[in-house]
């Protein structure tokens, strides 16, 4: 298994044109939220949502679990990567939350957003003159967001 700076590193060289990099600190992020909420909407078996209950509260949807597998493989990469992640995820898990109890359809919101960011995405590309990173290897998903977020450390002085 690559490291982390392996795998950023390589990410990064699909990203080498500014105005890329500023569509993809956009876009990314709106992709993981976007993905969160068509996620959210997929049912889970009654069984396992009973088993999986807080005071009888049931706090789990498929985007909880997909996260909880996601947070698995980035902290085996990289226990400050997968804090940050879990701050963000967790930060949009609760804008999910409330956009369905304010009674927004999550499914057209993210299918919206969904969209209009892999479109930025492919501009992005278009105008890197590469093709995105995820063609070559699909674990690359994952890395696009873990590069955002260490692009992000490295602004304000953290280290990985």
């Amino acid at each position: 298994m690559a490291t982390l700076h392996e795998w950023l590193d390589t990410y990064g060289k699909y990203h080498q044109n500014q105005t890329n990099q500023f569509i993809h600190e956009i876009c990314v992020p709106l992709i993981v939220f976007s993905v969160l909420g068509l996620l959210w909407i997929v049912p889970i078996p009654h069984q396992i949502r009973q088993s999986i209950q807080i005071d009888g509260v049931g706090l789990v949807n498929m985007a909880v679990l997909i996260f909880i597998l996601a947070l698995i493989y980035y902290i085996k990469l990289s226990r400050i990567i997968a804090l940050g992640m879990a701050v963000m995820t967790i930060a949009m898990l609760i804008v999910l939350g409330i956009l369905s109890v304010l009674g927004f359809s999550i499914l057209f919101v993210s299918i919206g957003i969904f969209i209009v960011s892999w479109v930025g995405q492919f501009v992005g590309h278009k105008i890197e003159g590469k093709k995105p990173a995820f063609l070559t290897d699909v674990q690359f998903l994952l890395m696009g967001p873990a590069w955002i977020l260490a692009r992000l450390y490295k602004k304000i002085g953290i280290l990985l």
